[in-house]
């Protein structure tokens, strides 16, 4: 057998044989045991029955550093004398078990890492003046050792007391989770290569760039922990009839295969850098302990159908994504990560290949799952850009990326002055301002928009514009030409280039992007591309060659940047999409714009557009948008939508053609899907007056209808959704008590919470302590879903004692639950945790509860002191 396939057996089929030959093997009577043994009694090469001798035990250890050794491809590095130090080292280690004063439900509870740590350190003279290799050796023989050690203890018949029934099943789930540890355990032949590509991900993901923190003395790069918001999905719970919300990083938790629809700027790609972050740590937080042991492999697609290059095979991802470690990783390492099940792929942006291929990145991702289904799969796209149940036949779940809530907005404004170094009194005017401006709370609905109004707020020291068109106007104006200025940073014979000049050439590039549907171009391109376009601006060309402007404008503009050497991108699509619609605008492509306008990568382009064209201009595009629905069924709806969007764009158009873009767009109202109930969201507020209902909806078209409302997110549409308190359909009603967060906390309350029916056991959500007063001034509610950690005074003060009946906690409040007894309708509590255990047993002092609700995957400890009229209800 060659050397790779021993590495990649050698934890299931040498370790395991080896560690039971290291203990006594159980005799008759075994199973009578009801309580923990000592590890140094199970030991077999000690006492005066010892069955392991000492030659046997050192040439157990032989065997695993020799083994370890040539899967891990430091045989031929090592010399003899550095290999027998190396199983000196092992044997002392294994032989420490003899001394270890702790039993074997403590040694398992322990954990592998801190064994192998404590039987290590046990001899730390054994590695002196060894090579790295050959201590980094006799680490991974020891760890790999030490998890089945842990094994097998868990599988002894006298493990498991049989007369402690709470005990039995806390030790089978701990061998579960043993058994996980060891499938997701690399290989000694892996481990060293996944060290290093975990440090390469780390450093790769472990920073975002943000919009506007170059400026002045800041870092443009912000680290990931500090710069991490963390979002809601949204969905529809099994069987699809009610409103599912849980955070963004935990869309994976419990589900292996996620389809993740976002806007653009809405933190799609952030999500996938931090979870790729997560798992490359060792260190996993707790609420992430279903990422430990997966291995991230970040896909981008703009980055792997680079140049119409074909989508690659498992073994070509991380050289497809420009890994430089690419080459070093072991012969069919992809394989033995894949079939176990440890791979966590993060495929981002199905939206920015040309819609033409699509098809063809489904049937590679239908391939790859077909192939490797074990693994945890999450796919990101623009919400138009794949059809509603896309993947339903991989049994994908179709999640959103909810808008943030005004929390959110108030969070990311304070981290990015703080980041900036700007005065606080510049974070407090501009919160306040959002809040007191409906037009910048209604653009104020991602990270993106965010980051551009911090910037562009700091920037013209307090003066912000209205409308997104002059929010991008006055960005570009601050990237290309006054940031440089203002900074001192041009110096006598420096090349300067003119804003003017800068966006004619810029915007160049953006266009042939679009135009060949792509989000990257090669450097040659670029050069090229730019050489043609010198010729007619003779002032420009004069101050280099086509490579010495292309690297001026890549270093200096801030808004393109080289993802990989020789690629070009632009810092976000919605750049690449604004300056493209520009250029087509200024060729007068308006028949090419409404021929591709069904595109779903041309929608924003088009309103771009439209908000660039002159009067008669946009009469044109609307008209043709109307005139080519009007003649096409497939695309109607699609084309209807986009020109009813474009209105919010379009600061100046004939009445007549507003009136007939409007008349189409009641048409297509109320929506039917979650997909139209997108579409329409994205129309902006005008379509608000034009919602109906609720006389006269099917439940269906109610729900989907609020659903809009909803997502279109200003207070303008609260008296939308006021018209649907009495609703009884449940789903609609828990569609309004979710949406809260998104809106005036105090006047959404009056308008909508105050009057909402409670009926069917109806949870309101309160993800703040002043919803939580809130509340309690309408006489508080009967059933609650928290979704914040509210510390434990506040509970009590300001839920109503004898209303209570209900409570979801769906929030790490870490606490003692015994302060529920002050409650004495509360017969229901579910605890919606990402934590693998929680403690349950202080629950015995709440006589009137009855039901508890815990996922199927946390543990609970302490349930067996609970009493009998309690009953434990396992969901998910």
């Amino acid at each position: 057998m060659e050397a790779m396939s021993v590495g990649a057996r050698l934890a299931s089929s040498v370790v395991g044989p080896l560690v039971k030959k290291l203990f006594r093997t159980d005799g008759p009577g075994a199973g009578l045991v009801d309580r923990p043994v000592r590890v140094s009694s199970l030991v077999s090469f000690r006492g005066e029955t010892r069955t392991l001798t000492d030659v046997e035990l050192r040439k157990i250890a032989e065997e695993l550093v020799e083994r370890a050794a040539l899967s891990t491809g430091v045989s031929e590095r090592l010399p003899s004398f550095e290999k027998r130090a190396v199983v000196n080292a092992v044997t002392h280690s294994l032989c420490f078990m003899e001394h270890i004063d702790m039993d074997d439900v403590q040694a398992v509870q322990l954990g592998h890492l801190e064994l192998s740590r404590s039987l290590r350190s046990s001899n730390p003279a054994a590695t002196i003046g060894l090579s790295s290799d050959a201590v980094l050796l006799h680490a991974q023989v020891v760890d790999t050792a030490c998890l089945h050690i842990l094994h097998f203890f868990t599988t002894r018949s006298t493990f498991v007391p049989r007369t402690l029934v709470e005990q039995s099943r806390r030790i089978e789930e701990l061998s579960s989770k043993i058994d996980t540890l060891i499938m997701r355990t690399p290989s000694p032949a892996d481990g060293g290569f996944e060290a290093r590509y975990a440090s390469y991900i780390s450093t790769k993901h472990g920073k975002l760039t943000i919009f506007g923190l170059d400026l002045a003395t800041a870092s443009a790069a912000w680290p990931l922990d500090a710069a991490y918001l963390s979002l809601e999905a949204t969905g529809t719970a099994a069987g699809g009839k009610m409103p599912l919300t849980m955070p963004a990083e935990h869309v994976l938790a419990g589900r292996a295969r996620v389809l993740l629809r976002g806007v653009a700027g809405s933190g799609k790609t952030t999500l996938v850098q931090w979870l790729a972050v997560s798992a490359a740590r060792s260190d996993v937080d707790e609420h992430l302990l279903y990422l430990h042991g997966l291995v991230p492999f970040v896909l981008p697609m703009r980055s792997l159908t680079r140049a119409g290059a074909r989508l690659p095979a498992p073994d070509e991802f991380l050289s497809a994504v420009g890994c430089p470690i690419a080459h070093a990783q072991p012969t069919g390492w992809y394989d033995r990560v894949l079939t176990a099940g440890r791979g966590l792929m993060l495929i981002d942006g199905i939206d920015e290949m040309p819609e033409g291929e699509r098809e063809e990145a489904r049937n590679w991702l239908r391939d790859l799952v077909g192939s490797y289904p074990r693994n945890h799969w999450l796919v990101t796209s623009r919400p138009s850009a794949v059809q509603e149940n896309w993947l339903a036949g991989e049994k994908f779940t179709e999640l959103d990326l909810a808008p943030v809530s005004r929390d959110d907005v108030a969070a990311f404004i304070k981290r990015w002055h703080k980041a900036a170094g700007s005065a606080d009194a510049y974070g407090k005017e501009l919160l306040y301002a959002v809040r007191a401006k409906q037009e910048l709370d209604r653009l104020a609905t991602n990270p993106l928009m965010c980051a551009l109004i911090c910037a562009l707020h700091r920037d013209r020291r307090g003066y912000l514009p209205d409308g997104r068109k002059e929010l991008y106007d006055a960005a570009l104006s601050m990237l290309l030409s006054r940031r440089d200025r203002e900074r001192g940073i041009y110096k006598t014979g420096d090349m300067r280039i003119g804003e003017t000049h800068q966006v004619q050439l810029i915007q160049k590039l953006a266009y042939w992007l679009i135009r060949n549907g792509r989000s990257e171009m090669d450097a040659k391109d670029v050069v090229d591309l730019l050489s043609q376009a010198l010729t007619s601006m003779p002032r420009v060309a004069e101050q280099g060659t086509a490579k010495q402007i292309y690297h001026h404008l890549l270093v200096r503009s801030g808004l393109l940047i080289e993802p990989v050497e020789g690629t070009l991108q632009f810092i976000h699509r919605t750049f690449q999409d604004y300056l493209g619609a520009r250029a087509a605008v200024e060729s007068l492509d308006f028949d090419f714009l409404g021929g591709n306008a069904h595109l779903d990568q041309w929608e924003d382009v088009v309103r771009m557009a439209v908000a660039h064209a002159r009067p008669a201009e946009r009469t044109r595009l609307l008209t043709g948008l109307i005139e080519r629905g009007d003649s096409s069924k497939d695309t109607r709806y699609r084309l209807h939508l986009l020109a009813a969007a474009c209105l919010d764009d379009a600061t100046e158009l004939d009445p007549e053609v507003r009136t007939e873009v409007q008349r189409r767009a009641e048409r297509l109202i109320p929506p039917r899907s979650v997909d139209q109930a997108r579409a329409l969201a994205d129309v902006g507020p005008v379509v608000l007056e034009l919602l109906p209902g609720p006389e006269g909806l099917t439940s269906d078209e109610a729900y989907f209808t609020v659903l809009a409302a909803v997502r279109i997110g200003t207070d303008a549409a609260i008296p939308v959704l006021t018209r649907f308190r009495a609703a009884e359909e449940k789903r609609v009603r828990a569609e309004l008590a979710l949406a809260w967060a998104r809106f005036d906390t105090d006047r959404y309350a009056e308008e909508v919470i105050a009057d909402l029916n409670e009926d069917d056991c109806l949870y309101f959500v309160v993800s703040s302590s002043r919803e939580l007063r809130t509340l309690r001034r309408f006489g508080g509610r009967s059933y609650l879903r928290i979704t914040s950690p509210l510390g434990v005074e506040e509970m009590r003060s300001h839920c109503v004692p004898d209303r209570l009946v209900g409570l979801c906690i769906a929030a790490d409040m870490r606490c003692s639950w015994d302060w529920l007894d002050e409650f004495p309708r509360l017969v229901e509590l579910t605890l919606e945790t990402p934590l693998p255990e929680v403690d349950v047993s202080s629950l015995k002092d709440v006589p009137s509860l009855r039901i508890l609700r815990v996922p199927s995957t946390v543990r609970t400890v302490g349930d067996d002191v609970l009493p009998p009229t309690l009953k434990i209800i396992r969901t998910g």
